[in-house]
């Protein structure tokens, strides 16, 4: 998002200062060696409707480095793997009668065809899901996912956010029967650099290893930053750091936004990240209901980019209040390691080449019924500072295209920000 914003503020002529606290560009999108590869810290895929993703492409002559590829779905159910993903496996699911089949795939296409999301923004997920496909269908397809990703928050959970998710997903599918998904040549790390390249060649500065300590207020107005305990004056300040970061950054922000960024929850990630020496199944994403697994699903990145060896993330959603959210690195291996088998039975210990573990401290906003009103504005009291989170990108999810777009309408804000400053 801050590269985006950087990117199309140098293109309009304005000097540029890019400040990142780590040794690498790219937030959650950032790139680590594992193991011989260089691989995201967190799963991407890209869906047919990503369109500011693909302006962006063009615009960077990348468009050739996007690939398609037709990927498989699954349903890990009680004990047992099941194909999931289109008419035919939702048919011949043993497990759900025919009225409740019937009322899954016309919620599936009436969600997809949805313009606007006011309404479902005042429901919660779990009442609009049980509204339209019954508490059992909610009880075998959702329930185990909302609570292995919410905890006590998934009766909270918008509807309007959950909506947004399926209609994305439903609509990257080249037919009823095939899902087709994206992704990048060389991943993340490809888009990254060539951003990061445009930053630099339009006369932009980019600071690695400099987080900031302060935002610098007088009057509420924006004066510059203090880095490593040095001043630097600006004239506008876009922070994309994640909100609760803010209040101690930006002290002199007013209390009412300060109540307001205290009051969104969001959730860490730990993600386990698996290099096997054979594919563990044949699907991109694996959803999970059984008691006896503590992870929501699977997601078999090889199974969408094409690698020699299989690559698997098992992420652990946890709310900071859960008891395990401090929980090993060691141990989360273990467990994830000891779920494998169920889901392959062939799967021995041989195959693992190497194992990591990736955390995020807010990764996962938590969009509550009417969250519309709860956001924060992107232009706040103090002129000339802007703030934007993956919060902003309600009601849809995460994404690299929703960092795209968000990355331009802060550009354009902060641009008309700096011209009221000046009349």
């Amino acid at each position: 998002m801050g590269l985006a914003c950087a990117y199309e503020l140098l293109k309009q002529g304005y000097a540029v200062d890019l400040y990142e606290k780590g040794a690498r560009l790219g937030g959650m999108s950032v790139a680590f060696e594992f193991a011989g590869l260089t691989i995201e810290r967190y799963y991407h895929f890209i869906c047919r409707t990503d369109y500011p993703l693909f302006d962006l492409l063009a615009e960077l002559q990348l468009s050739d480095k996007l690939h398609w590829q037709n990927t498989k779905m699954g349903f890990f159910y009680q004990g047992k793997l099941y194909r999931w993903g289109n008419p035919w496996h939702l048919l011949t699911f043993p497990h759900l009668d025919l009225i409740s089949k019937l009322r899954y795939a016309i919620h599936i296409f009436v969600t997809q065809r949805c313009q606007d999301w006011s309404a479902l923004d005042q429901l919660s997920a779990i009442a609009w899901l049980e509204r339209w496909v019954g508490k059992k269908a909610y009880a075998i397809l959702w329930d185990y996912l909302f609570e292995l990703k919410f905890y006590e928050h998934k009766h909270t959970v918008s509807a309007a956010w959950i909506g947004t998710r399926i209609k994305r997903v439903a609509l990257s599918r080249r037919s009823l029967f095939t899902e087709t998904l994206g992704f990048l040549e060389g991943g993340s790390e490809t888009l990254l650099n060539a951003l990061q390249d445009q930053v630099l060649k339009l006369g932009g500065h980019i600071h690695l290893n400099s987080p900031i300590e302060r935002v610098l207020v007088e009057q509420q107005q924006v004066q510059g930053l203090q880095v490593a305990g040095h001043v630097q004056l600006f004239e506008g300040v876009v922070s994309t750091v994640p909100l609760p970061y803010i209040p101690r950054l930006v002290p002199d922000l007013p209390l009412d936004l300060k109540g307001k960024i205290s009051n969104i929850r969001n959730a860490g990630v730990a993600c386990v990240i698996l290099k096997l020496s054979s594919a563990l199944t044949e699907n991109f994403w694996l959803n999970i209901n059984d008691l006896k697994m503590g992870i929501p699903g699977l997601i078999e990145y090889s199974n969408l980019y094409p690698l020699p060896y299989s690559i698997v993330y098992a992420p652990f959603y946890r709310p900071h209040s859960h008891p395990h959210y401090q929980q090993s690195d060691e141990s989360l291996i273990e467990e994830v390691l000891g779920y494998l088998g169920n889901i392959n039975p062939q799967f021995s210990r041989d195959w693992v080449l190497a194992a990591q573990v990736s955390r995020y401290e807010f990764a996962q906003p938590i969009c509550t019924k009417n969250f519309y009103q709860q956001l924060p504005p992107l232009r706040t009291p103090i002129a000339g500072f802007l703030m934007a989170d993956t919060t902003h990108y309600y009601p849809e999810d995460r994404s690299i295209s929703e960092s795209v777009n968000m990355g331009r309408q802060l550009a354009v804000e902060m641009k008309a920000a700096l011209m009221d400053r000046m009349s």
